[in-house]
This record gives C-alpha cells, structure tokens and sequence, in this order.
C-alpha cells in the first residue's frame, strides 16, 4: 500500500507538472504561428496593394514592390520572394507575374495557384509558400509570398521546445522519484503511529475482553438459557472478530504484508475453503453452486487468499436473500487467474458498488443491525487482493452483485 501511494503520488506530481509544460510548450508555438503567420499576411496585402496600382506590366525585375513600408526597414522589402497569378470571371489565366522569383517556372506558379484555389479558402500555406486569394469582379489573383524560413524557423522553435520539455519532464521525474520518499514521511510516520496504537489498543482490549467473555460462559451454565447473557456473549464475540480485523488491516498496509511467498494450487484452496458453504446455503435454504478450473495455481500467501475467498462467500451468504443463490467460479483468463462470487439481491436499488470496500461502510443500513458484521471484511479483502498485485471491484445487474477478483 505504501509503494502505491508513493506512486501516486509520483504520478499525481508529474501529471500536474506535465500538464504546466505542456500548456507553455503550446502556448509558445501557437503564439510563434500567429505572428509569423500574421507578419505574413501583412506583407500579402500590401503587396496586394501594389499590385493592384502596377502598371504597365512588366516591370524592371527585381525592384523594390513597394517604397514605403513603415512596419519594417528598407531593406526587408529586397529580401521579399514573391509571385501571382491572375485568373479572369472564367478561371482562364491572364498572366503570370513572377519577377520576384527565380527558381519557378511559368507552369509551376499555375500549378500552385491551381493547388490554392483548390483549398477553397482565402489565405493559407502551400509548398513553403504563404498565399492570399483576392477576387474581385473582373479577376482573381492568388498572391505567394516564399515562407520557407519562417516556417523552418517555426519547426525549428517546435522541436527546441519539445527537447528542453522532454529533459525537463525526464530531470523532474528523477527528482520526484528522488524526494518522494521524504514528502509522504509524514503520513508514513502517521501511520506507524495509527498501526502502533491498533495494536497496542488490541492488545489491550483482549484481556478485559477475554474476562467478560470467560464470565459470560460461567454465568451460562450456571443460569442455563439466559437472554442477557447470551447478548453479553455474542457481543464479545463481536467486538474480538472486530479487534482481529483490525490487527489484520494494519499489518495488510505494511508494504510487504506476505514476505513468505510460494506457489500454491489455488484449485485445491479454493475446494477446501469452500466446503463448509455448501452446508451453510443449505441450511438457510439458499442455493450454492461453484466452477472451479482444474490445475490453477497462483504465488502468495494461501491462508490470505483463502480468507479473503471466505469474506467473499460469507458476504454472500449474509446478504443474499431466501431461497437466494450463490455462485463461486474460478478460471484461467491468459496469465491471470479471475475469480468470481456472486449472489442474488432482493432490492432494485443500485449499490454503491465504489464504496462496498470503504472500511466501515454497511451497504444497506436498514439491515445493518439484523446482518452480523463489522464492515471492515471486504477492505480486507481489497487489501489482501492488492498485496498480491491484484485487483477486486464488484458490478450490481438484474438483480445480482458479483465480486470480480484477478490475481
């Protein structure tokens, strides 16, 4: 339980920080985008612009398209790589004013305009190349500005950004991993200190426990069938069931609980575990029946596991009603074993089924008081699956709660 806490923790840290650079790392590229690509599309309209005013064609290749841009220097407008494409109402090339470029062809600016216009949409990219559509009612003119380097200086922040969020998110984790330990120790020394006082508590309470409960048993024989004492009995019994459930938990959260592991057939565990059930549904005029495959074998603590298919049974038991039926099945699902126990329900209400592991938690509270129990069985049973590096939950339908269990 420990480890796993350590690692949701871990986890929890890292989730949060990843979601932080993440949020950074598109923040940055998206806001990089939108400015190239909006200086882009300032530099297409006022190219728009001049070409608008430029007559005669042609003109003197390679001069400046425009005099005066007061957003950049002189300079910047010499370094401009562009072209267009005229199309008349009909979509029939008119010209090809490629001045400003000198690695494209005639057809391969048309092939280009065609690929934009294609694109049905008034700005875009295309093949390195920032293009404008402009239609007005005597022509169409797709505009291309050369964003090779834009782009690439885009591509190349992306991949900066990735990096440095990658090694941040790698150093991160070390150091999470690192001082995990040191910032859940206070909840591990709380829990020491929870685990100490149970059992100091337990220890404690047996012997004044094993008195009334001694006394209980002289009083019996010596006033036969008396309905307090048999109240006194049954309430000592109840609460040192208790008590022992509660030492159980507590070592179940130690982070090792089952330092002696071994193979065990789980076949035969379950057989033995199961036999006094049948008599026990019989004798309440329930129905048992059980599948268990031949040859399973699991690694663990078999008296654990063995306990925990009991508070399963025994749940069932307790909580199905007359003339009521109970199923144990016991498969082999790939390299897992599934366990399942099921009984029928006489209540059209959903159970919580989230909460039936919750220490203490009585599933139905109107039958609370007439069903023997402490409400801690099955989070030992959940503690006990986990232990083994499996895991229960449980599913209400039609009438019926089934208990899923996969070591």
């Amino acid at each position: 339980m420990l480890k796993q806490m350590r690692w949701r923790f871990i986890g929890a840290a890292m989730a949060a920080f990843t979601a932080v650079v993440l949020t950074l790392l598109c923040f940055v590229n998206l806001w990089n985008y939108h400015s190239m690509t909006d200086q882009q599309d300032e530099a297409l309209s006022h190219l728009l612009e001049v070409e608008d005013q430029r007559t005669p064609f042609p003109r003197e290749k390679d001069a400046p398209p425009f005099d005066d841009w007061a957003h950049f220097s002189p300079e910047v407008q010499y370094s401009l790589r562009f072209f267009s494409v005229h199309y008349d109402a009909d979509g029939t090339v008119l010209r090809v004013d490629q001045d400003h470029v000198a690695s494209l062809s005639e057809e391969d600016a048309k092939a280009y305009a065609d690929a934009a216009l294609a694109h049905q949409k008034a700005q875009g990219y295309e093949s390195g190349y920032r293009y404008l559509v402009h239609t007005t009612d005597q022509e169409t003119v797709v505009l291309f500005l050369n964003s090779e380097r834009e782009l690439q200086r885009m591509h190349s922040l992306l991949w900066i950004t990735l990096v440095i969020a990658g090694v941040c998110l790698v150093v991160v984790f070390v150091l999470v991993v690192l001082l995990s330990r040191r910032a859940i120790l206070p909840y591990l020394k709380n829990m020491e200190a929870q685990k100490q006082f149970i059992t100091n508590a337990s220890h404690e309470l047996k012997t004044p426990l094993t008195a009334i409960a001694t006394s209980a048993d002289v009083l019996a024989m010596e006033h036969g069938d008396d309905e307090w004492v048999r109240n006194i009995q049954a309430q000592a019994a109840r609460l040192a069931k208790l008590i022992t459930n509660l030492v159980t938990l507590s070592r179940l959260d130690e982070e090792n609980p089952f330092p002696a592991r071994a193979s065990f057939s789980l076949s035969d565990a379950l057989w033995e575990i199961s036999e006094p059930f049948v008599s026990l549904s019989q004798a309440k005029g329930k129905t048992y029946t059980q599948e268990i495959a031949d040859g399973l074998t699991v690694v663990g603590d078999r008296t654990a596991i063995q306990q925990m298919v009991s508070i399963l049974l025994d749940n069932a038991l307790k909580y199905s009603p007359d003339g009521g039926c109970i199923a144990l099945t016991a498969r082999r699902s790939g390299k897992r074993t599934e366990l399942t126990v099921s009984n029928t329900v006489d209540t059209d209400q959903p159970t919580d089924t989230d909460r039936l592991f919750d220490r203490f938690y009585r599933a139905d509270e109107s039958h609370s008081h007439a069903v023997s129990g402490t409400g801690i069985g099955l989070s030992i049973a959940k503690a006990t699956v986990e232990a083994h590096g499996g895991k229960i939950f449980a599913r209400q339908a039609a009438h019926q709660l089934v208990f899923y269990v996969v070591l």
